[in-house]
C-alpha cells in the first residue's frame, strides 16, 4: 500500500523540514509512554495526486475529524477530488487504510461536513469554520473514537495554565511520520503583538477561535488539541493554523508562501463548533446517488430554500440550503443530504419561507 511522501522522494523543497510554528524552543517529543493508545486514534489525510498530507483523528467508528482546508483548500484555490483522499490511521505502525465512503460512487461529497469549503485566510478570517468530518468506507475507528469537550475559551485558558492541555500529530519535520507529543501549552486570547480586540477583530466567530502555542510542524494541520483531566484524555479542539497579523497560514505538508513576520500563535477551532453534528453525521443514511441529489435540489427550490443548479452536485450552496431549512422548521442543524429529509420534503414536510 502506498501512503505520503516521505523525505527522500518529496517534491516540495527543503524548507519543509524546518519548524512551522515553534515559539520559543522546540517541545515537541517523541509520544510518551502513557499516550501511546492514542497513536490507535490518530492517522494521516493524504491525496496522493496532490500531494496534500495533513493530520486527522477518529470521533465517531465511521467519521474522521480533520481541518476543512486539508479537504478543500483555501479560497480561491483549486478543490482536490474527494475521492483521491486516504486516511491512514496509525500510520507508522499500522497502516489501517479508508478512503471517503462514496469515493467509488461520485458521493464522496455527501460524506463530508465541513464548516467552510472557501476558508479565507484574510481578515475576516473564517478560522473557526475550518473544521471538517469524514465518513469512511469502512469503520477503521470502531472503539477508538477520542470524546469531544466543549469548554469555553475561558474555561481552556484555565485548563492550560494548569498544564492540562496539549497536542499530539503528525509532523513532516519530526522523526517523519510518527507522531509528535508537543508539551503542555499555552490557551489564550491575549498576546504581546496584539491584544484580544486586535485580534477578534480579524476574525469571524472569534469566540470559537483557540489561540495556543503548542509546538507544531507541516502536516500538523487536522490534529488534535487535548485536554488531560481526571477521567481521561479528551479533544478540546482541532489545529488548523498559524495566525501571522492580519492573515492566516495553513499547513498541510505543502510549503507556506513569503516570509513570516509578526507571528501572533497557532490558531484552533474549538471543538463545540462541530461536535453537536458528529453522532448525527456517523449514523446517517447519506443519499448515495447524483439523481437523489438532484431531487433535493428541486424540492428545496420548491420551497424556496435553494436558488442554484439542479445539477446533481452536493456542494456548500446545497448544504446551505439545508440548514437554512432545517433551522426554519425547528429541526436539528445538520447539513446532511439524508433520505429521511429528501422523503420529508416529498411528502410535503416544512413551512414555505415568507417572501
Amino acid at each position: 500500500m502506498f501512503g505520503p511522501p516521505t523525505a527522500s522522494h518529496a517534491a516540495e523543497p527543503d524548507a519543509l523540514l524546518q519548524p512551522v510554528a515553534v515559539f520559543g524552543a522546540d517541545d515537541r517529543v517523541a509520544l510518551p509512554a502513557r499516550y501511546q493508545k492514542l497513536r490507535e486514534s490518530l492517522g494521516v489525510f493524504f491525496n496522493p495526486r496532490t500531494r496534500t498530507i495533513c493530520s486527522g483523528f477518529c470521533v465517531a467508528d465511521n467519521v474522521v475529524a480533520t481541518a476543512s482546508h486539508c479537504l478543500f483548500k483555501t479560497a480561491g484555490e483549486r478543490q482536490p477530488r474527494l475521492a483521491d483522499f486516504w486516511f491512514a490511521r496509525n500510520y507508522d505502525a499500522l497502516r489501517d487504510y479508508a478512503r471517503i465512503a462514496g469515493f467509488n460512487t461520485d458521493a464522496a461529497a455527501q460524506n463530508v461536513l465541513a464548516g467552510s469549503t472557501r476558508l479565507r485566510i484574510k481578515p475576516p478570517i473564517d478560522a473557526t469554520s475550518d473544521w471538517a468530518l469524514a465518513r469512511l468506507s469502512r469503520p477503521i475507528c470502531a472503539r477508538r473514537a477520542l470524546p469531544l469537550s466543549e469548554l469555553t475559551t475561558p474555561e481552556l485558558e484555565r485548563q492550560s495554565e494548569a498544564g492540562r492541555v496539549f497536542q499530539v500529530s503528525y509532523h513532516r519535520d519530526f522523526t517523519l511520520w510518527r507522531p509528535a507529543y508537543s508539551k503542555p501549552c499555552r490557551i489564550a486570547r491575549d498576546y504581546p503583538q496584539a491584544d484580544w480586540k486586535t485580534i477578534a477583530a480579524d476574525f469571524t466567530v472569534p469566540e470559537r477561535l483557540l489561540l495556543h502555542t503548542c509546538d507544531t510542524g507541516g502536516a500538523s494541520s487536522g490534529s488534535p488539541l487535548l485536554l488531560e483531566a481526571p477521567n481521561g484524555v479528551s479533544v478540546i479542539g482541532i489545529n488548523v493554523g498559524t495566525y501571522v497579523q492580519a492573515r492566516m497560514t495553513v499547513e498541510e505538508g505543502n510549503p507556506a508562501q513569503g516570509v513570516r513576520t509578526d507571528t501572533i500563535a497557532n490558531t484552533g477551532v474549538a471543538a463545540v463548533a462541530f461536535a453537536s453534528r458528529v453522532a448525527a453525521f456517523a449514523d446517517a443514511r447519506v443519499l448515495a446517488t447524483a439523481g437523489q441529489i438532484r431531487e433535493l435540489q428541486t424540492q428545496l427550490q420548491r420551497r424556496g430554500y435553494y436558488d442554484g443548479i439542479i445539477d446533481g452536485t452536493f456542494g456548500a450552496e446545497v448544504r446551505a440550503s439545508i440548514e437554512i431549512f432545517e433551522r426554519a422548521n425547528s429541526l436539528p442543524v445538520t447539513g446532511i443530504a439524508s433520505e429521511p429529509l429528501l422523503r420529508g420534503l416529498i411528502d410535503g414536510f416544512g413551512r414555505i419561507p415568507a417572501r
